[in-house]
């Protein structure tokens, strides 16, 4: 691998993960019209993913130092036999976090059968114009006011079935779960914030999948400095695309890509049916 292809996919990662407009989707994209899916290591991928968790981790770094606090403060309350009364909001922010990963094993069954849909250019293009679709219709709901200390267990499973629907390339994670989030009633900024905390079990769990398969393929160490600079420019952007979103969800204004995802879509069932 090139360091300008490695360069290219960590921008198309970076950029794609964050915004919701489909990162597996793009990078698909990428490899299949440059010629590039012999070329790129699986490790590559994995590391890519763990270029990106670590822009969420700089992000949300003050939440997740609270989450991880009070873990241990709950522990110990257990352990007590102590009740807080009220549950701290980081407390049930875990909670939520962790009923809204459940839905995601229901996926692990078929998530071979899922991740080969990205050689189907006509798949991708389909769940992009699905994509712009849920975006449009995120900006028509009306604004929730629901964060941490008011959100139910039922609205971090439904957050939770849009990001295991948001495993197949094209449907955007990003877009899916912040969408879902809004359509529970979520305060915008929450449903951003949720939807990227949320990411955090689920980039660990599919990276451990994807670790095992590329060591089972082989690993060229050769090449990890070239992975290094694709996983550095991945959280870079990443994390500036964080912030970005986070400006978009004050404004509520999220149908803006709606319309790009729309036009990708199109350009790649087009480019699918002719290279048919």
């Amino acid at each position: 691998m090139s360091v300008f292809t490695s360069i290219l996919l960590g921008l198309i990662q970076g950029i794609a993960e964050f915004l919701p407009i489909s990162s597996s989707g793009h990078l698909a994209i990428a490899q299949n019209l440059l010629g590039l899916n012999a070329e790129i290591p699986e490790f590559f991928d994995v590391l890519l993913h763990l270029g990106t968790l670590l822009a969420v981790f700089v992000a949300y770094w003050q939440d997740i130092k609270d989450m991880v606090r009070e873990f241990f403060s709950g522990v110990s309350d257990i352990a007590h036999h102590r009740t807080p009364t009220p549950v701290p909001p980081a407390r049930r922010l875990i909670l939520l976090i962790i009923i809204g990963t459940l839905p995601l094993f229901a996926v692990l069954p078929i998530h071979k059968k899922v991740q080969g849909l990205s050689n189907s250019m006509g798949f991708i293009g389909g769940a992009l114009i699905v994509t712009g679709f849920l975006l449009f219709a995120c900006d028509l709901i009306r604004k929730g006011r629901k964060d941490e200390r008011t959100a139910t267990w039922l609205d971090a499973v439904i957050v939770g079935v849009g990001q295991a629907i948001a495993t197949m390339p094209g449907i955007s994670r990003s877009g899916m779960t912040i969408t879902a989030g809004c359509f529970t009633g979520f305060e915008r900024r929450f449903a951003v914030r949720f939807a990227f905390l949320l990411s955090i079990p689920a980039v660990l769990g599919a990276n451990i999948l994807s670790l095992k398969d590329a060591l089972e393929v082989g690993i060229d160490w050769s090449q990890v400095p070239v992975y290094l600079v694709g996983v550095i420019v991945a959280a870079v952007t990443g994390y500036l695309c964080i912030r970005l979103l986070k400006m978009i969800a004050d404004k509520g204004r999220f149908g803006s890509f709606a319309y790009y995802c729309w036009a990708v879509g199109v350009v790649t069932l087009v480019i699918g049916t002719i290279n048919r």
